[in-house]
């Protein structure tokens, strides 16, 4: 994803109808067109399209949450699905994590998720990796969300944020490894489950 202020005058002016230094939930839905973009303080990001390796472990992922979460209360969702992290407050934040496990049901409607999902799953890609574990990493701390994934391809590593006391604690996986999910209670995702060909 692209922060907004870094790409090119024609650019910006095709991503949104009237620039402006700050946005919030009412402007993203003015934006009628086929660009995605998140929100996150009321800075837009354009979104880049996902590679092929991102979308097999995407899928393997969903496989895997959802066949635990067969019978059980909590759902698993997959990009694109409009979060919106502070919708109570200013209501400038909307983002689209790769995968969202959800408990509360009362924080689901009919646009998408108004409020904070348990956990969420971010697959790095080169021109997300910074986005991700930075802006997105606050924004999701910021909201208290219980915990954080970001899956990197090219290590074939996984970063567990889980938070802790307003902080979060990170683990980190590699290799053959098992992952116990903190938020789903007897969850637990083998490594080589997630980076598997398809």
């Amino acid at each position: 994803m692209d922060n907004i202020e870094n790409t090119t005058e024609s650019k910006v002016e095709e991503a949104l109808p009237a620039y402006k230094e700050y946005f919030t939930y009412s402007d993203y839905l003015q934006w009628d067109d086929d660009i995605r973009r998140e929100l996150i303080d009321g800075k837009v990001y354009l979104m880049s399209a996902p590679t092929c390796q991102h979308q097999e472990i995407l899928g393997n992922l969903y496989v895997l949450f959802r066949t635990f979460l067969k019978g059980k209360s909590c759902k698993v969702y997959l990009a694109p699905l409009d979060v919106r992290l502070n919708a109570y407050t200013l209501d400038d934040t909307v983002v689209q994590p790769d995968v969202i496990i959800v408990c509360d049901h009362e924080v689901l409607d009919k646009a998408g998720i108004k409020g904070v999902p348990d956990m969420v799953i971010e697959i790095l890609s080169p021109s997300t990796s910074s986005y991700d574990r930075n802006t997105k990493f606050k924004a999701y701390l910021k909201a208290g969300i219980r915990e954080y994934w970001i899956i990197d391809p090219g290590k074939e590593s996984l970063a567990v944020n889980i938070l802790n006391d307003g902080n979060y604690i990170t683990h980190v996986y590699t290799n053959e490894e098992s992952v116990p999910v903190h938020v789903l209670k007897g969850c637990i995702i083998n490594m080589v489950e997630i980076f598997e060909e398809q």
